[in-house]
C-alpha cells in the first residue's frame, strides 16, 4: 500500500501546451507534445496516446498535468521526459486531467 509520503516524492506540475506533432513512429497512434511547465522546470517533451479524443488544434495552450520527476522514458526515437496525466474514458481512451480554471504554470499539486 501506498503511504502519504509516497504520494509527496512525487513532483506533479501544472503545464501549458504550447507545440502538438503527429508521432507516425509510435506503436498506437499518439502525439508528441511540448509543455510549458514555468520557470523552475522550463520546457519539457511528452509522447501521450490521446489521439482518439483530441485533434490537434484543440491541444493548443490546453492546461495539464505532468509528473516531472519520473526519469524520461525512451519511446521509439522519441524521448519523453514527462508523464502528462489522464483517465480513461467509458472506451478506455485517455481523457487528461486538467484543471477546471485558469492557474498559473508550474504550480505544484498539493
Amino acid at each position: 500500500m501506498a503511504t502519504f509520503d509516497d504520494f509527496q516524492k512525487l513532483d506533479i506540475r501544472v503545464g501549458r501546451i504550447v507545440t502538438v506533432e503527429d508521432f507516425p513512429e509510435a506503436k498506437k497512434p499518439a502525439y508528441k507534445l511540448t509543455i510549458d511547465l514555468g520557470d523552475e522546470i522550463g520546457t519539457k517533451m511528452s509522447s501521450v496516446q490521446i489521439v482518439k479524443n483530441y485533434p490537434k488544434e484543440s491541444l493548443m495552450g490546453k492546461l495539464v498535468l505532468c509528473v516531472v520527476n519520473f526519469p524520461p522514458r525512451q519511446i521509439g526515437p522519441f524521448l519523453s521526459e514527462v508523464l502528462t496525466l489522464g483517465v480513461p474514458d467509458g472506451s478506455k481512451e485517455c481523457v487528461l486531467i486538467t484543471p477546471d480554471k485558469e492557474v498559473p504554470i508550474g504550480g505544484k499539486l498539493y
